[in-house]
């Protein structure tokens, strides 16, 4: 019932140089970045922060409670709040364990009320209840994710298209199965 557990391949490194590679016609396209692991809150902000910065279109987030030490931070709500308004047809979904009411004090919550056809938030299918990871996925491009919700240990992927698509397609499936409340 926890979903399949996936494993990352490749290089892990601290770096967070971009790497780019001629691509197609000789045109320069972004080589997917070596994983980066992160152990601390401020890792996992900074990882999270800059997933959603790179956002065209759509970011995910499967969490606990909204995890106010993660995304009630200012820099990060800015980066939520720029990025729906500055894309056309910007989206976010947050997939939580525990309810949300409509009227939380949650600032991402109260971002929702102002910005509701641009945020939804949905409460997990008891089905899935026994998932303990977090995630954040923006464009099935980058991923910062976390085994254990209760655990800043992670990694964080950027560039990186099949790992994001994968974890991409078991939010969607929980996502579906996962109905709004209200």
């Amino acid at each position: 019932m926890g979903g399949p557990q996936y494993f990352f391949s490749g290089t892990v490194s601290g770096s967070q140089a971009p790497v780019s590679v001629l691509g197609r016609g000789g045109a320069r396209a972004d080589a997917p970045e070596p994983l980066q692991v992160l152990t601390t809150l401020d890792e996992v902000r900074a990882a999270s922060r800059r997933a959603v910065s790179g956002a065209q279109r759509l970011v995910s987030i499967f969490t606990l409670d909204l995890e106010p030490a993660l995304y009630e931070q200012a820099a990060f709500l800015d980066l939520v709040k720029r990025f729906l308004l500055s894309h056309s047809f910007a989206k976010v979904r947050l997939l939580t364990q525990r309810a949300v009411p409509y009227t939380s004090p949650h600032k991402l919550a109260a971002m929702r009320r102002r910005l509701s056809g641009h945020i939804e938030i949905r409460t997990l299918n008891s089905q899935y209840a026994a998932r303990t990871s977090g995630m954040l996925i923006a464009d099935a491009r980058a991923i910062v994710y976390r085994a254990q919700v209760g655990s800043w240990d992670g990694v964080a992927g950027f560039n990186q298209p099949p790992i994001a698509k994968l974890y991409l397609q078991e939010f969607d499936e929980m996502w579906i199965a996962s109905v709004p409340k209200y």
